[in-house]
């Protein structure tokens, strides 16, 4: 059978910018959720760091991750140990002085994410600009270290808002 994806919820940011984008209340009726984010933080940087919590945890023993970053010139990896911090690694997002009106594109899945047994793992891939002279990509793995079903995804820039028009579309996946 083919898999299929069921928009769940979206949310598109306004003219005031906003703190996080929050999915509340996600049902268990699919396999796998997937969420994708085009979005811009309003930091007074070049680049901002996008966060994933997971149903509202800010205790820093259930997440880790690992990344690997690309920029056209060179490569690194990094890993952020359970217990280092109180959210997921997602991505970077263009900032107030990077190049304008540019957004970075990133997507999150989590399969497997209404499992009561087994820890949740997030694969998550982005892209993005930095001042018109590099691109960047990277890859994340992460994990939630709970076997609690998902029912909650918050992402937020680490700094600053998401800039208007920044945008998030959270979708169930049946069959995968």
């Amino acid at each position: 059978m083919a898999n299929t994806f069921e928009l769940i919820a979206s949310s598109t940011v306004g003219s005031g910018g906003a703190a996080n984008i929050d999915f509340t209340s996600i049902a268990s009726t699919w396999t796998d959720l997937v969420l994708k984010v085009s979005g811009r933080s309003t930091a007074s940087f070049t680049r901002r760091t996008m966060r994933v919590t997971i149903n509202n945890s800010v205790t820093a023993s259930d997440y880790a991750d690992r990344y690997l970053l690309g920029s056209g010139s060179a490569a690194s990896s990094s890993a952020d140990a359970a217990g280092s911090q109180s959210y997921i690694v997602a991505w970077d997002l263009p900032a107030a002085t990077g190049t304008a009106n540019t957004f970075a594109n990133i997507e999150i899945y989590i399969p497997n994410y209404a499992s009561t047994s087994a820890y949740k793992s997030l694969s998550i891939d982005g892209v993005g600009e930095e001042n018109g002279t590099t691109a960047y990509m990277g890859l994340v793995a992460g994990i939630y270290n709970q076997n609690t079903a998902i029912s909650r995804i918050t992402v937020a820039p680490d700094s600053g808002n998401f800039a208007q028009y920044s945008t998030a579309y959270l979708y169930g996946v049946n069959n995968a």
